[in-house]
């Protein structure tokens, strides 16, 4: 029997990673918000790697901060080791990364949503979701039934999960939890386009029996950067180490041996794996030539034993994955706690999403996180706060909330969903984005703090240390800039010591920071006028110092790209009647249906030749409009 259980303004099925963001934006937003959840226990879990952060993913966080977001304040508020990656390259692809306490973590996020006034957190499976004149009717499997006004689908691999060791394969969701079987059968009545991706995760192996003597040893850094701007630096520390150990060709041997045995290449397996994160048997298959693979033994938490052999998911039988791991350095009598398993899932094709994340043709549906068909806690996260918003913003009447490429990380993680889709589950990385130099983690703040802020998440005090802050780093520039020095022995010794060019005559500190063996601390004793700033304070100047020629380049490309965003396309033309598009330009852009020239432009399988005839036709059509008036 159902019952009639309540109403709400938006409800969040799945209190993962994006449905976590999503529902606290969209309370925060002042909206009533129901987030639903399989099992209340892994609100906030971590199945695969328990770590935040790491090339590209690391500027997401950033940027979510900036905009309101959870995720890096938790990961401040629970890492157990973090390091900045890329330090021997340039600050675009420096990228902060935290091996994160998993149930800390868990918990942490688990009370956050507790707390939120406007949102109530339900342990119950939604079975079935309904088209309603006003909105939608959600039912869970105990037969209550939620009328609602919007439905963000966060469901993660949860969604007609299957899990595969070996031979082995049954419904489940990923640790042992409930798959989403039903759900999974109402949203295909709705004609949603769903597809089968896979993703994997490595086994957990107990502590104790590890000989960490034969390991390489990974320290964290010794001057430790926060993932939030409203942590204090101080406030983060390194507890554990993390270890490094090598496959060989034993290692190889065994797997090659066992290939029959993996659902992978056996067939089982239907869904597309991630491309940038394959399991080891696929490793070795596709990189037969080398010698060796990584791995990095990194703790789960300060109070388990549980080890995370990260770099070495796989779908093999178990009894294949002991032997794998025990020829291995240093894990010669390892035991495991938690076998490897590969598990395949539904996810929607995301070219059948608005740039807002709302399904097209379905008002006030929209899909967050792996059901978009990406992978990853960060990029899970920031797609479960932008579609938040808007499912806030339509609810309350308000403009959609969309970030552009040149704008930000999620910007172009999104528009790369929504615009050229996905074959494979996406992945961040820096190398995505035209804008790299501009989209820095540093200058998260800069690009997007005043958009939380005038979104109403981002607090005024916050938002004021900001403003300080930028104008503290604008102050000092301009000091820079106008302060001298001249030649002299002392500065000379330094600047020799630094491989250098010494001084013949006088020159500004900004000049001298303009070389790329001088920083701004190497400074400090030739500058009696320096005041006492933060860190960040001191990198954001130091970039934009030495770097400044770079930006003002990228920033005249981003002029141009705007001016494409800007040239809008008309709802309903017809591709089809456009003479001088190719047959495949105008399939494609009759299915993503382009807001503008710019988005059309990236478009796969669209060429500029196509993007010029479509200028040509939207020259007449404004011509003509302007001739009927």
């Amino acid at each position: 029997m159902s019952y009639y259980a309540g109403e709400y303004d938006v409800a969040v099925i799945g209190a993962g990673h994006a449905g976590i963001e999503a529902a606290l934006a969209s309370a925060r937003l002042g909206c009533s918000t129901a987030l639903f959840t399989i099992n209340l226990d892994w609100v906030g879990n971590m199945p695969c790697n328990p770590s935040i952060g790491g090339t590209a993913k690391g500027h997401l966080v950033r940027e979510l901060d900036a905009l309101g977001g959870q995720m890096g304040k938790a990961a401040d508020a629970t890492t157990l080791q973090i390091r900045m990656l890329n330090r021997g390259k340039g600050p675009a692809v420096h990228s902060l990364r935290a091996q994160i306490d998993r149930r800390a973590y868990s918990g942490y996020m688990k009370h956050a949503v507790e707390l939120e006034p406007s949102l109530d957190v339900k342990q119950a499976e939604i079975t079935n979701i309904e088209k309603q004149d006003d909105g939608w009717k959600l039912t869970t499997m105990l037969g209550a039934e939620y009328t609602v006004k919007a439905v963000i689908l966060a469901t993660g691999t949860f969604l007609g999960g299957k899990i595969f060791v070996g031979e082995v394969n049954f419904q489940s969701g990923p640790d042992g939890t409930f798959a989403a079987t039903e759900l999974s059968k109402s949203l295909k009545k709705l004609n949603l386009p769903l597809r089968r991706f896979k993703t994997g995760t490595p086994a957990r192996v107990d502590k104790a029996s590890i000989n960490f003597d034969a390991l390489d040893i990974q320290e964290g850094d010794a001057e430790v950067y926060p993932f939030s701007f409203s942590t204090e630096q101080n406030a983060v520390e390194n507890k554990v180490v993390c270890h490094i150990s090598y496959t060989n060709e034993k290692t190889k041997e065994i797997i090659l041996k066992n290939l029959h045995r993996s659902p992978l290449f056996s067939g089982q397996i239907e869904g597309v794996g991630p491309r940038y994160c394959p399991s080891i048997e696929d490793k070795i298959v596709r990189f037969a030539d080398k010698e060796r693979h990584q791995l990095f033994i990194e703790p789960c938490g300060e109070n388990t034993e549980e080890m995370y052999l990260q770099g070495m998911s796989s779908s093999l039988p178990e009894d294949v994955q002991i032997q794998i791991y025990r020829s291995i350095k240093g894990l010669e009598n390892v035991k495991i706690m938690r076998n490897a398993y590969a598990i395949e899932y539904d996810c929607i094709d995301p070219l059948a999403l608005e740039p807002t994340l709302e399904v097209k043709g379905h008002s006030g549906l929209y899909g967050a996180g792996q059901f978009n068909g990406s992978s990853g806690y960060e990029e899970a996260a920031v797609q479960g706060f932008v579609a938040g918003v808007n499912a806030a913003h339509k609810i309350l009447g308000k403009e959609p909330f969309v970030l552009t490429r040149e704008s930000s990380y999620i910007g172009t993680l999104i528009d790369d969903l929504v615009t050229k889709g996905c074959s494979d589950p996406y992945r961040m990385m820096t190398s995505r984005s035209e804008y790299r130099l501009l989209l820095r983690q540093d200058n998260a703040d800069e690009r997007l703090m005043q958009k939380g802020y005038e979104l109403g998440l981002v607090d005024k005090q916050t938002y004021d240390d900001f403003l300080a802050r930028m104008k503290q780093t604008h102050t000092e520039i301009e000091r820079l800039e106008q302060t001298y020095v001249g030649p002299g022995d002392k500065i000379n010794k330094m600047l020799s010591e630094k491989g250098t060019t010494e001084l013949s005559a006088g020159a500004s500190l900004a000049d001298l920071i303009r070389r790329p063996q001088i920083s701004y601390d190497d400074l400090a004793e030739f500058d009696k006028d320096r005041p006492t700033l933060c860190h960040a304070v001191k990198e954001k100047l130091e970039i934009h110092i030495k770097y400044e020629g770079y930006i003002k380049r990228q920033e005249l490309k981003v002029k141009e790209q705007i001016r494409l965003e800007k040239t809008l396309i008309p709802d309903g033309l017809d591709y089809s009647k456009i003479e001088g598009l190719r047959l495949e330009a105008r399939e494609k852009l009759a299915k993503v249906n382009p807001k503008s020239i710019g988005q059309a432009s990236r478009i796969s399988g669209v060429t500029p030749a196509d993007v010029s005839v479509l200028l040509i036709v939207l020259e007449k059509i404004n011509r003509k409009g302007e001739n009927n008036q």
